[in-house]
């Protein structure tokens, strides 16, 4: 199975379109969304082309392939017009034999780390920067950085999750970074 990554939305139709073209290239499974959908936030400027009327209407039309986790900036109103699931705090895959605990990441983080064993990887957004760092005992985390708004002159992306590993990628689909499984 072939899963597409992306975090932090956050209303801009224009990204999402990008986005979703991206997750057409890639052929993917699923779209897993870790968070921060609809609404920009008080701290972030308002992103391109903010229309988040726009992005549930792209969302709603691919809605059984989309798996999601709730965001700071998620909200039961947004729950409403979202046809697919978007307030669990997090959610668990595997990655072969690795546990994938996949959360936003303003709860559950590396000082806030959630119940891991060694070698498990914890995959969050939130930051809106991508990273692949170890941290613990043998474990990762994993951040895809921001589908819209990037920080620290990081590219607007995404990644992808196959049986070989992690493909960082802009939403190009030039790929940034990899980690093999």
């Amino acid at each position: 199975m072939k899963i597409m990554i992306a975090s932090d939305i956050h209303g801009s139709a224009f990204y999402c379109r990008k986005m979703l073209e991206a997750f057409d290239r890639e052929q993917a499974d699923r779209l897993l969304l870790l968070g921060d959908v609809l609404y920009h936030g008080p701290r972030n400027d308002l992103p391109e082309e903010y229309a988040p009327k726009e992005v549930i209407e792209m969302l709603n039309l691919i809605r059984d392939r989309i798996v999601c986790v709730r965001g700071n900036c998620d909200t039961e109103v947004d729950q409403m017009v979202l046809k697919f699931p978007i307030m669990a705090d997090y959610c668990v895959l595997f990655a072969g034999n690795t546990l994938v605990y996949a959360t936003h990441g303003h709860v559950y983080n590396t000082d806030n780390i959630p119940p891991l064993q060694p070698g498990d990887i914890l995959l969050h957004g939130h930051t809106h920067v991508p990273a692949c760092e170890k941290f613990g005992e043998s474990n990762y985390y994993l951040n895809p950085g921001s589908v819209s708004i990037p920080k620290e002159d990081s590219w607007h992306g995404y990644m992808v999750l196959t049986e070989e590993g992690f493909i960082w990628k802009d939403l190009d689909g030039e790929e940034k970074i990899t980690f093999p499984l």
